[in-house]
């Protein structure tokens, strides 16, 4: 699929925002939401602290505009929002989940991305599925992770919704999502773990593209996945798991000089799959609300 969607661009607008979209944790995460490794107890206290200070940097930290909907009980995995939607410029694709039990998070998203004027695209097609932790966006193209909850339809999609930019698809074996071992880190960056699983896709991208990218290796993959951005009055901005949780993969961080670094715990989320991605949308609103 690489080239279906063929013209490129420049990565010069690479994690610019203005708004983020998150969402509270409901109790029913502890017990009910979807995870890998059954038998991992999560502190809910301990969760929402984390939560907080993430919601918290986004907002008094970086200065953006958040807009944070409201828990649902009957939705335990509904505080992963990167999940639901695919935001590109004025864009939004709301997308058909993997897990059933996900399905109905869509609809808060979708409210409160047509609060923010935002050009809406639903995913109907009963055949496709697309988790947003599959989509990695370099500013130039996409990559498409196809896992055990995205597929070639969803990628289809995803490639007729953003024509503007090439979509190339890579398959994940041993992982939840592309980005449970990978992420930009900035404008031409990726960070990857050090795995066999996360070096293999790594190489496919490399060969998908026409852009070489730069790397950024992290001995663990949990904490290959971070957070760039790009604030007009903070600069590079990269938020990355915390020393206490990956001592060795934050040294590497570190030795980014140019960018405002922030390490965010996420030990509870990270009990039932979450990663630093999975709990936020950015928004880049241009024009005036």
């Amino acid at each position: 699929m690489a080239g279906l969607s063929s013209s490129g661009s420049s990565a010069g607008g690479l994690g610019r925002c203005s708004h983020a979209v998150v969402r509270a944790l409901p109790e029913s995460l502890c017990r009910q939401a979807l995870r890998r490794e059954k038998d991992s107890e999560v502190d809910f206290a301990r969760a929402e602290r984390e939560h907080q200070l993430y919601v918290g940097v986004l907002k008094s930290k970086l200065g953006l505009q958040v807009l944070e909907l409201p828990p649902d009980e009957s939705l335990p995995d509904c505080v992963f929002v990167e999940d639901v939607t695919v935001v590109c410029e004025e864009t939004a694709l709301i997308t058909r989940p993997g897990a059933p039990s996900r399905r109905k998070e869509v609809e808060a998203m979708k409210r409160a991305l047509e609060s923010l004027n935002l050009n809406i695209v639903e995913m109907t097609d009963e055949n496709a599925t697309l988790d947003g932790g599959d989509v990695l966006f370099t500013g130039r193209e996409f990559f498409v992770g196809l896992s055990k909850r995205t597929n070639q339809r969803g990628a289809e999609i995803l490639a007729d919704t953003f024509k503007d930019y090439a979509v190339s698809t890579v398959p994940v074996y041993d992982s939840l999502h592309l980005k449970s071992f990978c992420s930009m880190a900035g404008p031409n960056l990726i960070a990857i773990g050090s795995s066999e699983a996360a070096q293999k896709a790594l190489k496919t991208m490399q060969q998908m593209s026409d852009h070489r990218y730069d790397k950024l290796t992290v001995p663990d993959d949990a904490a290959a996945n971070c957070i760039y951005l790009n604030i007009p009055s903070k600069g590079h901005v990269l938020l990355h798991r915390a020393p206490e949780e990956y001592p060795e993969s934050a040294k590497v961080f570190e030795k980014l000089k140019d960018h405002m670094l922030i390490p965010i715990a996420s030990t509870e989320l990270a009990k039932v799959d979450g990663a630093l991605t999975c709990c936020s949308v950015f928004i880049n609103k241009t024009s005036e609300l």
